[in-house]
């Protein structure tokens, strides 16, 4: 991209920056089905377990009140995962 365009798409975003939303309460009265994508999982894979993060106290406050927020607007929900079976195998 030469620098022309670059500095035009700059001026133009600058000028229109009300349109774009900056915290959670400006989404407010946005459907959040517009927003909300699904994930097209192929059910034959065997999904990989990845390992826990883990962040400082003082990450995990900023983390937790950018949740709350979210959670306050209506933008994100908390939904629970069924814990898989355990399959047992009769002994022998």
């Amino acid at each position: 991209m030469n620098e022309k365009t670059k500095e035009e798409i700059i001026l133009c975003l600058q000028r229109n920056e009300d349109i774009f939303a900056w915290t959670p309460q400006d989404l407010e009265g946005i459907d959040p089905k517009m927003i909300t994508h699904h994930l097209n999982i192929d059910p034959s894979i065997k999904p990989v377990k990845q390992k826990k993060r883990h962040f400082g106290p003082e990450k995990d406050k900023i983390i937790q009140a950018e949740v709350d927020k979210l959670m306050a607007v209506g933008h994100i929900e908390e939904i629970q995962f069924p814990r898989m079976a355990i399959q047992c195998s009769p002994s022998a």
